[in-house]
């Protein structure tokens, strides 16, 4: 788990240098830096070591000197690549590094190697025979990768705030990555914050000719709902056994580490699930990992507890304040790089700092909500098709209306919030209900997007993303529809970034298990009545896990990280110029302040997401 950069063209080793210093939190253990001056490419590296402590630094090049590469994450089936490559007659000079298997299997399978990799990577790989740079990022984006191309320079990083540490690189704020930020909560791939700086997405590979610093992108994976055409005698018995076998064999995988290891646990199903089989397959006994609030509403680790002491795990839970939590909100958002609204983004860096304390690599459960449709927006879909087939428009204005004069809760998840989330994307279109409904603002109406931005916008450029994803499920069922949505977007955009984010901010590696390649590959073909069945998420996963873990935990309400944003916002906890920036609509902003601290209105979403653009951007 590292940072990486690098650049081709323009620019000389103090621009790399200084991109790499940029970025030096991702990598407290060590760096490294390769230039080839002939070709003008440059690579830089910052380590957090994990695997062949000894033998693994970066950047890595061939014996022969003919490729190189600096890489950022973990491949979690080396071993058996190693040995195929081994046995096609490749030699290798380190003892376990998983870096060394991305130079010989691209030298073996060119740019097929990323459709064989299962892990989490950003990698950017030199090849001088047909000069030419080469760069992957995983299926879920697990590991985050940006760029930016021009005549005479090509630059890439993990972050940012690297990639504007080159001298030839000063963007601008992209006024239309900030209307997706306030429809999305966050800003989806391609789009970034700047200007002519790009995501590389999930499942792509990108590759760039030195010769004239043309590139091209090409997709190596796509997440598809395919559902099996026949189903087994008894799917529950079956599909539930295959996926018991899929789980753990995908948590052994992440066991592996020349550092110690430990797992997040809330408690809930799927950190629960990730507990009991990491402690039947870790050497020693398992550390665990929860935090817990001063204020009742918001503490979850009893069951945590609960969970630790049934698969006698080493236990280590801290206690935090809420408001005491607060103060280091203005250090976690300068440090996001790119802003996203997920308040949750606080707990989650409070966790990774109190786990980093013991272990530098953690296991966690992200990707079991969207893989198995596990949000409450699944029991709104069916509601959501009648309400908007049947409702006539003059009557949801009234409705909106009268949802406006509910009393205002600025509670975590309060019935007036419901209501109204529900009612602003009930009658959108479903092509872009799913951002609707997730999003800060609607995309237009009093209060809308085009208030806050000043002018008219499109929706069918504004959620374009949502609205491919959408027209690409080949399933036509509102659940499988809103399932693509989750996880081709929400979960690479939001839960990934902040996963990456609050990890690395406290140097923590966090592994994804739920995201193992094989286990997702049968999910997404079991057929979506047994994953949202009688308004009950996660059918088949709880169904699955009966005999592992307790009914209490499986069948308790979903919580998540709650964080009383609402109440923040309300007390003036959280600071507000009177000057709007990026050219937003200041009066509009302070109305709805002024509205929500009077609890004439509940804009929690919106003056959360603005806030925290300011923080991280100022």
């Amino acid at each position: 788990m590292c940072g990486i950069c690098g650049f081709a063209g323009l620019g000389d080793a103090a621009d790399i240098r200084a991109m790499n210093a940029a970025q030096a939190h991702r990598g407290p253990d060590g760096e490294g830096l390769f230039e080839d001056p002939g070709l003008a490419v440059f690579f830089g590296h910052k380590r957090l070591s994990i695997l062949d402590i000894a033998g693994g630094a970066q950047p890595m090049a061939t014996s022969d000197g003919r490729l190189a590469v600096t890489f950022n994450g973990e491949i979690y089936n080396y071993r058996e690549l190693r040995d195929e490559l081994t046995a096609l007659g490749h030699r290798f000079v380190s003892d376990h590094s998983d870096t060394e298997v991305l130079l010989h299997g691209y030298r073996q399978w060119g740019q097929r190697l990323s459709a064989r990799l299962n892990g989490m990577w950003a990698f950017a790989l030199l090849d001088r025979d047909r000069r030419r740079l080469f760069l992957s990022r995983d299926r879920f984006a697990k590991k985050p990768l940006f760029y930016t191309a021009g005549k005479n320079l090509f630059a890439f990083a993990s972050e940012l705030q690297s990639l504007a540490a080159h001298r030839e690189v000063n963007p601008g704020v992209s006024a239309r990555a900030l209307r997706k930020y306030f429809a999305y909560g966050f800003i989806p791939a391609p789009n970034s914050l700047y200007e002519n700086v790009f995501k590389l997405p999930g499942g792509h590979n990108l590759t760039l000719d030195l010769a004239d610093l043309a590139f091209k992108l090409s997709r190596y994976h796509e997440f598809r709902l395919e559902p099996f055409e026949s189903l087994p005698a008894d799917p529950e018995a079956e599909w539930g056994q295959r996926l018991r076998e899929l789980l753990e064999r995908a948590v052994a995988r992440r066991l592996m580490s020349d550092v110690p290891l430990g797992v997040f646990l809330s408690g809930g199903v799927d950190s629960s699930a990730i507990t009991a089989y990491a402690a039947k397959h870790a050497p020693g006994r398992l550390a665990t990992f929860s935090i817990g609030f001063s204020e009742p509403s918001f503490d979850e680790s009893a069951y945590a507890q609960k969970i630790a002491s049934l698969f006698q795990t080493d236990h280590h839970n801290t206690v935090f304040s809420l408001d005491a939590g607060r103060l280091i909100l203005p250090a976690i958002a300068a440090g996001l790089d790119e802003p996203m609204g997920d308040s949750s983004i606080l707990p989650t860096y409070l966790l990774c700092r109190q786990t980093r304390e013991r272990v530098t690599v953690a296991l966690g459960g992200d990707g079991a909500d969207e893989l198995f449709a596990g949000y409450d927006p699944f029991r709104a879909l069916a509601i959501a098709e009648t309400y908007r087939k049947l409702c006539p428009a003059p009557v949801h204005k009234a409705l909106l209306l009268l949802a406006a004069r509910l009393p205002v809760s600025h509670a975590n998840m309060a019935l007036g919030f419901k209501i109204n989330r529900f009612l602003r994307g009930a009658a959108t279109p479903p092509r872009y209900r799913d951002p609707v409904w997730l999003g800060p603002l609607g995309p237009d109406g009093p209060g809308g997007l085009d208030e806050l931005f000043g002018s008219k916008i499109d929706p069918e450029d504004l959620y374009c993303e949502a609205i491919d994803v959408y027209e690409r499920c080949q399933e036509e069922n509102p659940v499988d529809k809103t399932l693509a949505f989750y996880a081709n977007i929400y979960l690479q955009d939001d839960i990934m970034v902040k996963s990456d984010r609050a990890g690395m901010l406290n140097s923590l590696e966090v592994r994804a298990p739920f995201l193992d390649i094989e286990l997702v590959d049968f999910v997404r073909r079991i057929p979506s009545n047994y994953k949202f069945r009688g308004g009950q998420t996660k059918y088949i996963l709880k169904k699955a896990l009966a005999d592992v873990l307790p009914h209490d935990i499986l069948h308790r309400p979903k919580k998540g990280f709650g964080m009383p944003i609402g109440k923040w916002l309300e007390d003036g906890a959280l600071h507000f110029p009177e000057t709007a920036a990026y050219g937003l609509n200041s009066k509009f902003i302070q109305a709805r302040l002024h509205e929500h601290q009077t609890r004439q209105a509940d804009h929690r979403a919106l003056l959360w997401n603005y806030w925290l653009l300011r923080a991280t951007r100022g």
